[in-house]
């Protein structure tokens, strides 16, 4: 579906900027000394300043909008003094970019004596070493030689200045320091003693320039898996995926069939030739977007390739023209989003009716073969499509046949489904209240406990049945580097494969208009802790979503990176790189794989819910398993004027909303639900999850019948990041339902009413509030899985489960795909689903390719399994299985 957002200049009605003016004082920097002399190096790290701009870029103004004010209004002190140190650490980035040096390991010159100078740091009135009051040398000067009168100092492993301040040097290394300062600004959840017994470099969590970007420095530890637990994964993965397997090679040996009789020879004597594809290259189908992995139809002529899927419908008469369906939206101005009357220049929104596509006939020939497709759909429309193949002839169905062999060898009796556990109360979350329903609590172990074998076992349970998993504390298992936005945009502006502007600014999203809108970097990291406004004091909510990008995220921050991974709960699942459960990761080198992550999300967050301009993710699926981790949060304070002021406006909002559904419902009562079709006349069907597991969730009825028993309120509070509602596969069709009889009642950019609904969940255009999930419930009888994330919260999202979220403070979080053998059908239902979009719909490409990822996945476990165990042991396996049968 293509959103066609036109006058997108009009967007600067309500893109303000803050009214903050910054005042640079640059001279100072540039002088060692008062009075001093400028050196060489001095003048072209000026003129490297002067071209980069001390200037921050803000987001134009206009005057009909007015200036955004920021939302905490401070001293003229305090605006200079973090001006200043704000410009203190450009100008060191800017010298760290033009040196471009190595880091060495700092050395002790000398000791200063404590005779003159004591520094007391916060409470603990702990007594530091203090550098040397002689100034410091000329840049060309040696550190280690000292002038007879001047005494050495110490050199901040963190900032790398050399000029006098307060150093703590560390008492295990006995090679680094850091200054207060840098404690201060960088490490505030550190004190001091505890930098002095083991400082940042030694805790493997220092976060300065040449740490950040060193690879290899944290240490991911891994499960000891030996080969009885990694045959028995293999197992695991391979009688999951056989299944698929055999559809696959059922389809290809069908559509050789009907090759066979076009030829008139049988099937065993087709000789399909093979195209050239290279490894780095996907296929995809030219009418269905849909990945092709081997047998296709090619066109001789015009290259056209067409998939088996829809060549079969083409035979059977049941294929769908996916025409685009283009409509747009409208700015009605700044005043309209906010309550009041659309801009008197506004047009008006033309018929979407007007834009959808004429269908064009596609039949197969009266002999079953398939012409290429027509002028209009891309084909020439001549030439008869020929049978091609990419994998060499019989690799499908070879690899079925040895699957088979090895799984019989290898198959026993499983406990894992069998597995009759009882859960105690604290690794249960209650996230639903549905009545009769064994599933309203959630799995929830600490990390501690997620190590266990065990727990992987009941990870599993839940999982197979498509259950939210919630992970607790995941973050203590990794090193502490620090996950402040900050920190990371410092990471990137300082690498050396990034350009000096490349993230000077940011394209975010503007919650309230659900428009793209660029901001200065600093400018929106510091609304990020201190929040931004509308000039009517409404709260501004914007989204940085997916920065860095995560095919550059392993290269650009290579210590976040493994700090997310060395987080990562059951890795045999979700680890990126060697996953032994993780389909995902069995591609073999040189084939392109999916972008299946890490991807950084950064967004504003208010605890209460707006209804408009909210900072959510709209509901939506997501064709794999995913895991997001919450791994940082800023509470931001609101003035008792801005909290009037934005009960008034949400008055307003309220009657807009009341006065625009009377007048479509007055305008459409003999087109009702036209858009959808009549919600009465659709078919509800429940999806064919069984009622009862073998891996029931047991609990005590005592805990079924009390409240939610996550936590107290206050914790919350405390640490309670984001709000998630994510939906049973079985309450889909349901769900559906209500959104194409209400579609009328939500709104999407430029706040508009939704204008057309192609597909209710993958058009991501809606966000289910309180009051709707309320009448959801009343109507249909559907509730989801609602709970709040906590800090370092680890939340597993089983694919094909619809989810929203909602943040209730700033958040940044780090989220991987993966896919896992237990769900591999629903990434199989969603891949067909998204096939039957309309072209240039947003979620049509087919960007996973599992049934690639079920072949490679297969292949790399039967290859594992018989390097496993050798010949004799397999004939051991066999012989003993037959003793048994003759018993």
């Amino acid at each position: 579906m293509e959103v066609l957002i036109v006058e997108q200049g009009r967007l600067e009605r309500y893109n303000n900027k803050g009214t903050r003016v910054h005042k640079r004082r640059r001279s100072n920097f540039l002088h060692h000394e008062k009075g001093g002399g400028k050196s060489e190096e001095d003048e072209k790290h000026k003129d490297l300043l002067s071209l980069t701009g001390t200037e921050s870029k803000k987001r134009r103004l206009t005057p009909e909008n007015g200036k955004r004010i920021s939302k905490k209004r401070r001293s003229s002190k305090v605006v200079e003094s973090s001006e200043d140190e704000f410009d203190g650490e450009i100008l060191f980035l800017v010298k760290a970019q033009a040196r471009k040096r190595g880091r060495v390991d700092c050395e002790v010159i000398g000791r200063t004596s404590l005779k003159d100078e004591a520094v007391k740091y916060e409470s603990n009135n702990a007594a530091c070493n203090t550098s040397s009051s002689s100034p410091p040398t000329s840049p060309g000067s040696s550190p280690r030689y000292v002038k007879d009168n001047e005494e050495a100092y110490l050199k901040c492993h963190q900032c790398m200045k050399e000029e006098k301040k307060t150093i703590l040097s560390c008492s295990k290394c006995k090679m680094n320091s850091y200054c207060i300062r840098c404690i201060k600004q960088w490490y505030p959840h550190m004190k001091v003693e505890e930098v002095k017994e083991l400082c940042p470099f030694c805790s493997h969590n220092c976060n300065c320039n040449a740490c950040l970007h060193s690879a290899g420095v944290i240490k991911i530890p891994e499960r000891d898996v030996d080969k009885r637990k990694r045959a028995q994964h293999l197992e695991h993965l391979v009688s999951n995926l056989l299944p698929f397997l055999k559809k696959i090679s059922q389809e290809q040996t069908q559509e050789i069939e009907i090759e066979a009789n076009l030829r008139g020879l049988s099937p065993s004597k087709v000789e399909v030739p093979q195209t050239l594809c290279f490894n780095d290259e996907r296929v995809y189908c030219n009418h269905c977007a849909t990945s092709i992995i081997d047998l296709h139809r090619s066109c001789s002529k015009c290259s056209y390739e067409l998939c088996l899927s829809c060549c079969r419908e083409i035979r059977q008469g049941s294929l769908l023209d996916r025409g685009e369906v283009k409509f747009q939206y409208r700015s009605r101005g700044y005043d309209y989003i906010h309550g009041g009357e659309p801009a008197s220049d506004c047009c008006p929104l033309e018929n979407s009716e007007d834009h959808i596509e004429p269908l064009i006939e596609w039949k197969a020939n009266g002999d079953a073969t398939v012409s290429c497709a027509p002028k209009e759909m891309g084909g020439c429309g001549e030439c008869v499509l020929d049978l091609k193949r990419i994998l060499p002839g019989c690799w499908i169905s070879n690899l079925e046949v040895k699957a088979k062999y090895l799984l019989e060898i290898f198959q026993k009796e499983r406990s894992t489904f069998k597995h009759d556990c009882e859960t105690g109360r604290d690794m249960l979350r209650k996230a639903a209240s549905r009545e009769g329903s064994c599933d309203n609590f959630l799995f929830c172990p600490d990390s501690m406990d997620a190590m266990k074998e065990e727990e992987l076992l009941h990870f599993r349970e839940h999982w197979v049945n498509g259950e939210p998993v919630i992970v607790k504390n995941v973050l203590e298992q990794a090193n502490g580097l620090s996950w402040e936005p900050m920190v990371m945009w410092r990471a990137l502006s300082e690498n050396k494969d990034a350009s000096s502007t490349q993230y000077s600014e940011v394209k975010t999203i503007d919650c309230l208009a659900g428009c793209e809108v660029e901001i200065n970097t600093r400018d929106f990291f510091e609304g990020y802790t201190e929040g931004r406004m509308y000039k009517n004091l409404w709260p501004e909510m914007l989204k940085l979503k997916d920065w860095p990008p995560s095919d550059k995220f392993e290269d650009l921050l290579p210590r976040h990176c493994d700090e997310f991974i060395s987080a990562l709960p059951f890795r045999e699942y979700t680890d990126p790189r060697a996953g032994i459960l993780n389909l995902a990761v069995k591609l073999p080198p040189g084939v392109l794989k999916p972008d299946m992550g890490p991807k950084t999300y950064i967004a504003y967050g208010f605890l209460e819910e707006l209804g408009r301009g909210d900072s959510v993710t709209k509901l939506h699926c997501d064709m794999s398993d995913a895991v997001n981790i919450l791994t940082h949060t800023a509470e931001v304070n609101l003035s008792n004027e801005q909290q009037s002021a934005i009960s008034g406006l949400k008055r307003l909002h309220r009657v807009q909303d009341e006065r625009e559904l009377m007048d479509w419902e007055n305008s459409h009562k003999d087109h009702a639900g036209q858009s959808g079709g009549k919600t009465e006349d659709r078919e509800i069907t429940e999806s064919n999850r069984p009622s009862e597991t073998n891996g029931e969730l047991k609990v005590r009825k005592d805990e079924l019948d009390e409240p939610f028993c996550s936590s107290s309120n206050e914790e919350t509070e405390e640490t309670g990041g984001a709000l998630w509602d994510i939906f049973r596969r079985e309450d889909v069709p349901k769900l559906e339902a209500y959104l194409m009889k209400h579609y009328k009642e939500f709104r999407h950019t430029y706040c508009s009413l939704v204008e057309k609904v192609i597909h209710p969940i993958h058009d991501q255009s809606f966000y289910l509030t309180l009051e709707h999930k309320q009448r959801l419930k009343e109507e249909f009888g559907v509730e989801p899985w609602t709970f709040v994330q906590r800090l370092g919260e680890a939340v597993f999202i089983p694919a094909g489960c619809p989810h929203q979220v909602r943040n209730l403070k700033s958040c940044t979080k780090v989220a991987a795909d993966f896919v896992s053998p237990e769900n591999v059908h629903e990434c199989l239902r969603l891949t067909e689903e998204f096939r039957q979009l309309p072209k240039n719909h947003r979620a049509r490409e087919d960007k996973l390719e599992i049934k690639k990822m079920v072949l490679y996945a297969v292949d790399q476990a039967v290859k594992d399994l018989e390097s496993l165990v050798s010949i004799q042991e397999l004939e051991a396996l066999i012989s003993t299985r037959a003793l048994k049968a003759l018993e």
